[in-house]
This record gives C-alpha cells, sequence and structure tokens, in this order.
C-alpha cells in the first residue's frame, strides 16, 4: 500500500471519528442526526468500498477506545457501512445513489439495533427519518467537493463504477458467449 492511501486512510477515518462523536439535536428525542452519515457516503462514493470500510473500521476502533462509542454503536454503524457503501458499490457514484445509500444505510442500522434493543423496529426508522433526509441532502452537497479533492490529490477517483453496471462490459459482451447463456 502506498504511503499516499495510508495516510489518506488515516486522515479520512480521524474525521470520520470526530464526526461520529457530534449529533445535531432534533425537535423529539431520539431525531438527532450524525454528521458523520453524509460524510461517510461520500467516502464510499470518492474510495470504494474497500476502502471506505477499512475507514469506517479505523474510525469505530478510534471512537471505541475514546469511549465515545460503545459496541452497539459500532454494530449500527457496520450495518450502515455495508448497505449504503455496498449500494454505492454496486450501483455506481451518482446522484441517486448518493441520495438512497444513507438512508438505506440508517434503516438497516435501525432494524437491526431493533432486536438488541427489544423494541419494534417502525419507532426506531421514524426517528430516524429527519437524520435520513439530512444525510442525502448533506451527501448531495458535499460530494461535490470532496470529489473535486479527490481528483486533485489523486489525479482520478479511486472508487471504480457499480459492479452491476460493469457486467456488460466484461466477457459477456462478446456476441458468442451472450448467445450461449
Amino acid at each position: 500500500m502506498q504511503t499516499k492511501n495510508l495516510t489518506t486512510m488515516a486522515l479520512l477515518a480521524t474525521i470520520l471519528a470526530i464526526l461520529g462523536t457530534f449529533k445535531l439535536p432534533g425537535l423529539l428525542p431520539g431525531t438527532e442526526f450524525q454528521l458523520s452519515a453524509p460524510f461517510a457516503v461520500c467516502i464510499a462514493a470518492c474510495f470504494g468500498f474497500k476502502m471506505y470500510f477499512k475507514i469506517g473500521i479505523l474510525a469505530s476502533l478510534i471512537n471505541f477506545m475514546l469511549g465515545t462509542h460503545t459496541i452497539i454503536n459500532i454494530t449500527v454503524a457496520m450495518v450502515f457501512r455495508l448497505v449504503a457503501g455496498g449500494f454505492i458499490a454496486l450501483l455506481g457514484s451518482n446522484p441517486i445513489t448518493l441520495l438512497l445509500g444513507g438512508p438505506l444505510g440508517t434503516a438497516a442500522g435501525r432494524l437491526v439495533l431493533a432486536p438488541i434493543l427489544g423494541v419494534s423496529p417502525l419507532p426506531l426508522l421514524l426517528a430516524a427519518l429527519p437524520g435520513m433526509f439530512y444525510t442525502a441532502a448533506g451527501a448531495l452537497l458535499l460530494y461535490p467537493l470532496m470529489k473535486r479533492l479527490t481528483l486533485r490529490f489523486y489525479g482520478e477517483l479511486p472508487a471504480s463504477g457499480g459492479q452491476l453496471a460493469k457486467l456488460g462490459k466484461g466477457r459477456l459482451t462478446n456476441d458468442n458467449e451472450s448467445s450461449a447463456i
């Protein structure tokens, strides 16, 4: 791994960890918004799922060691990362995936949290709706800046297009092979 990648991962993990400790309060209890969510979606869109997941693990370790997150927080964050990052990895970085990736990850995290807490997922999902909106809007606003900085630093986006978009560009584009399927 190049020094540039290591330092980038360390910097982004630190920023993600710091943003993960701040929550904007909502009007109702439980509706707070975690500032790290739109930033995380942008990391996945710019750097790809593999690097994003490594950055997320580092950020979770930092928060756990500092005592700002528990195992439950880390579990929810990892579910968010798998779903939001996986969604972007499958479909590529575009306005729709940026808009939907964060809310889908948040919803999945709340669905996993419900049985851990022994409560119905519906109140957790309803309380998360304002945060889902903020995540979607924040990711759309933050992505152009992060993309520009990534392009300036790397010369290209390390994240490739979505895996589903690549299906038509690989081996199956040969007429002989595609007709055999």
